[in-house]
């Protein structure tokens, strides 16, 4: 046997445990979220680490009473962002970032379920039935519905944060200390408003085409079966 007709029973086990890979990370997410653990008072941890904008940069939580601070520095500290009493935005974070999370993860789940099941009819030799005709088209309605519900939970968790980021944070060049704008609420943010800016959306209709290229190689053979 070729080592070509070892891919699809790869790509099928592969798929498996990324499916359920993220399906736990869903569960951990919803856990936590059912949890809710709050921030310990005047916690102190820090200063980690990071990449801000393509420099490398620090952030931080200062114990303030019984409360902490934030702090993110970058451009060897010229860009500072300070939030005072922190618990607010990591209470933002859980409110509006873990539901995010876990559409991304069942989002993938849900992605490579399909996968899996897809893959595993190829390794049957069944690449051109009705039932992987519905898969690959399950793939491309999968891609495109959550091309629009991602791109609204992308737009309200943005919204949220820079709506408090601009009421609660502090941010200083080189000592100078600016001001943003409110940001202005979008339901679909990518694309200029729409989700037709999205890879999803795009990735979608590709798959969407390659279903129907599926489905007329299948009544082709039907027909020609017939004929015989």
């Amino acid at each position: 046997m070729s080592s070509v007709n070892y891919l699809p029973r790869i790509f099928q086990w592969a798929s498996l445990v990324l499916a359920v890979a993220f399906a736990a990370a869903a569960l951990i997410v919803a856990i936590v979220m059912l949890v809710n653990p709050h921030m310990p008072a005047g916690v102190h941890l820090g200063p980690a680490h990071v990449e801000l904008a393509g420099q490398t940069g620090t952030v931080s939580l200062h114990a303030s009473g019984n409360d902490s601070d934030f702090l993110a520095s970058a451009f060897g500290g010229n860009v500072r962002l300070t939030v005072e009493k922190a618990s607010g935005l990591v209470e933002l974070l859980k409110r509006y970032g873990l539901p995010l999370v876990l559409l991304n993860m069942i989002f993938l789940c849900l992605l490579f379920e399909l996968m899996r099941r897809l893959f595993r009819n190829v390794t049957r030799g069944q690449s051109f039935t009705r039932d992987t005709i519905g898969l690959v088209q399950g793939v491309a309605g999968l891609l495109i519905l959550f091309s629009f519900i991602l791109s609204f939970a992308e737009g309200l968790f943005s919204y949220h944060l820079f709506t408090y980021l601009v009421h609660h944070a502090v941010i200083t060049v080189s000592g100078a200390a600016i001001h943003f704008p409110a940001p202005r609420y979008e339901l679909f943010p990518q694309g200029h408003g729409f989700v037709f800016g999205s890879p999803l959306f795009f990735s979608g209709l590709l798959v969407l085409a390659l279903s129907e290229v599926f489905r007329q190689g299948l009544a082709l053979m039907n027909e020609h079966a017939l004929t015989i």
